[in-house]
């Protein structure tokens, strides 16, 4: 099994109208437990549009990055499958409940972490 990452960038959501945005949810929550009752669910979320701060490796913290500049994540899922091909069928089904193009990655696998 392997772990993949789907995500979404900010402002990818930007053309749905505030009305539509209940049915978006329940759609997207749909999905959500469809993939816990198939046991592929392992975490996603929304993450707030917000400046974010970075940390750099001797500890000092700096504002970025800009949305205005560079693409940040949105929203994310992390599942568990067998294949990338049932990545991509979880992605198409995420990416018409929430309305956007997904993007997947495998997650390299770590014994260790």
């Amino acid at each position: 099994m392997q772990r993949y990452l789907i995500s979404f960038d900010d402002g990818a959501m930007d053309h749905i109208a505030e009305a539509d945005f209940p049915a978006v949810g329940d759609a997207s929550h749909a999905v959500v437990q469809q993939a816990k009752d198939a046991g592929v669910w392992i975490f996603g979320g929304g993450l707030e549009r917000q400046q974010a701060s970075i940390v750099a490796t001797d500890g000092t913290v700096t504002d970025g990055p800009f949305a205005e500049t560079k693409a940040v994540v949105g929203g994310f899922s992390i599942i568990e499958v067998p294949s990338r091909d049932d990545a991509l069928e979880w992605a198409a089904r995420i990416a018409a409940a929430c309305r956007c193009a997904q993007e997947v990655r495998e997650i390299m696998f770590d014994p260790l972490s």
